[in-house]
């Protein structure tokens, strides 16, 4: 049977795509749906194939497996193929001889057998007006299978912005770093054994976002999903508006520019994770601190809360932008980067170093702050119906935006900026609510993880309660640490011994009230802690964004993106009340 090639798309309209994960010489397989899915939704005009194309397992004989029955003609590939994954035992004899004529480079693909084209090394390449760059290879010391620095160089050289990437791996630092330079459309990746569809992300000084799309294991045995379609509009015939256009669940860049380019022999080798954490880099979004973008903020708005121009303001008006200023952080520093006063300036220029002013007393003795605080139960600003319990010294409430809906917080009553600087009866008070808060959550089946943000500036102090799965326990120790990685530091162990009780009196006892901290309480018991430098961009919900990674809900990790209405909040207190009540230390 002759291979029957797709027909091109006219110039009007966008070439339809198929991409799939790691074939791992189970070709028969992957073409039997290719030809379905063809049959019953196409036509479609190619198939990316990312991960390892080639068996990870020598064959009797070492004859290629399925693969040999396409390149030899026993067998026809039914769309134009494209794959990256050149790498398993029989592979370099096989593609040896089937490319045994190919001299120079083929930034396209060597076609090796009618309709399946081999992407070697790596290039830029347009199929169907799309823009292709690919890296094909794994991670690694050098040899056959892994690519190269040159490789990499090369995709520098060449790439800018294309409309799709091929990678063959999930998470790899240098492809992570490319990935955030070239800032292409759509991030296509395998190895990982795991399907993922991530949110789309904007990216710095670029007007598209970027898809990220990880796929499963050609006839995995927990049946994800390897076999995904996309039609992208070529870039060349879009418009101005439709490029600049975001979905509304747009999320931030999940990448942090690199200082310096990351030698690939000098790449850390990471052991294999968890499927937990598989994907964790597209699972949490990294705020990108300390730089300017976007329009110009509304000094009014920022400093005061209201505008008299309301939505006809050409300034942008940012809740975010004003909670930092009301915690001493300079307004040029939030509106352009940068301050032109430098040293001089009495006010932070950095998002993780707010409240830090020098000698200058806070902005209106902090705006009176107990009296605008959104946590201070006499404030008029605070929203009393999210208040679930109150005790002496700590209340409990459901925060806005709960990651889950049993999310909730513990907050003290007086305005204090550490639950680590309350008095000693405030902290039996305070396990008495996690030990009611534990057995409420067992009783769920779920374990609760606590954290906090503790930052110089004098705001108030709120414990964050975040219930996970009991299945998921054993892993969040694990991710954050990986975030932690993520991110360039090490988080301490505070009690090795895994008493939460003792790391909490080791925290209070070695707290400075100057310094930034945040620590996290896991379900074991252990507690990890990393004090913040004064220069560090540290993410300000670093705490939400790993946890909503690890319950593999992305898209809920910034709390604007989980507002609910009053009336759904009130039933969600109403809810938590009820299963709550029978533990509740202030009944």
């Amino acid at each position: 049977m002759a291979a029957a090639a797709a027909a091109s798309p006219s110039p009007a309209t966008s070439p339809r795509i198929l991409l799939a994960g790691d074939a791992n010489g189970r070709l028969h397989q992957l073409f039997k749906r290719v030809t379905s899915v063809n049959q019953s939704t196409g036509p479609f005009h190619a198939l990316l194939c990312v991960g390892q194309l080639f068996s990870p397992e020598a064959g009797d004989g070492d004859g290629g497996g399925e693969v040999a029955e396409y390149l030899e003609g026993r067998a026809a590939v039914p769309i134009p193929t494209y794959f990256i994954g050149d790498y398993g035992p029989a592979a370099p004899r096989l593609l040896a001889k089937a490319a045994a004529g190919a001299r120079g480079f083929f930034p396209g693909g060597i076609e090796i057998c009618p309709n399946l084209f081999w992407l070697r090394g790596s290039a830029r390449f347009t199929l169907h007006g799309l823009s292709v760059v690919y890296l094909s290879g794994r991670q690694g010391p050098g040899g056959p299978g892994c690519y190269s620095q040159d490789d990499v160089d090369a995709l520098r050289a060449l790439a800018e912005e294309p409309g799709i990437i091929l990678d063959p791996h999930g998470y790899d630092p240098v492809v992570a770093e490319l990935v955030a330079e070239i800032k292409p459309r759509y991030h296509i990746a395998g190895s990982k054994g795991v399907f993922y569809a991530r949110e789309p992300y904007v990216n710095d000084s670029a007007a598209h976002v970027t898809r990220f799309i990880g796929l499963a294991n050609v006839g995995n045995k927990e049946k994800q999903k390897f076999i995904h379609a996309i039609s992208p509009t070529p870039a060349s015939i879009m418009s101005s508006a439709d490029i600049h256009a975001g979905p509304p669940n747009t999320t931030l860049s999940p990448y942090i520019s690199p200082a310096k380019s990351v030698p690939v022999e000098e790449t850390p080798k990471r052991p294999a994770e968890d499927a937990d954490l598989q994907y964790w880099r597209y699972d949490v979004k990294k705020q990108r601190h300390g730089e300017a973008g976007g329009n110009h903020l509304c000094f009014k708005f920022t400093s005061s809360g209201s505008c008299p121009r309301g939505s006809k303001c050409n300034f942008r008006h940012d809740e975010e932008a004003r909670e930092h200023y009301n915690r001493n952080v300079c307004f040029d520093f939030l509106n352009k980067g940068k301050c032109g006063k430098g040293p001089e300036c009495r006010f932070a220029h950095s998002l993780s170093d707010e409240g830090a002013v020098r000698d200058a007393k806070p902005r209106s003795e902090r705006r009176r702050v107990e009296s605008s605080c959104w946590f201070c139960l006499s404030s008029p600003d605070v929203e009393s119906h999210l208040v679930i319990s109150i005790g002496e010294g700590y209340y409990c409430a459901l925060p806005k935006g709960p990651l889950v809906p049993d999310h909730v917080l513990v907050i003290p009553v007086e305005h204090c900026s550490s639950t680590l600087m309350m008095p000693v009866e405030a902290e039996a008070e305070l396990g008495r609510y996690k030990d009611a808060l534990d057995k409420y959550f067992e009783k769920q089946g779920k374990t609760a993880v606590y954290f906090e943000w503790v930052s110089k500036q004098s705001r108030h102090a709120n414990l964050q309660v975040v219930p996970v799965p009991l299945s998921k326990a054993a892993s969040v120790k694990k991710i954050f640490h990986l975030a932690a990685q993520r991110l360039g530091f090490e988080f301490s162990v505070v009690n090795p011994d895994g008493d939460a009780n003792h790391g909490r009196e080791l925290l209070r006892s070695e707290y400075d009230s100057k310094s930034s901290l945040f620590y996290v309480e896991l379900p074991e018991g252990s507690v990890l802690s990393h004090l913040i430098d004064s220069n560090e961009k540290f993410p300000a919900q670093f705490g939400r964004e790993v946890l909503a990674g690890l319950l593999s809900m992305a898209d809920r990790a910034d709390w604007r993106n989980c507002k609910v209405s009053k009336e759904e909040e009130i039933q969600i207190v109403d809810d938590f009340k009820q299963g709550f009540r029978e533990f509740d230390p202030a009944e």
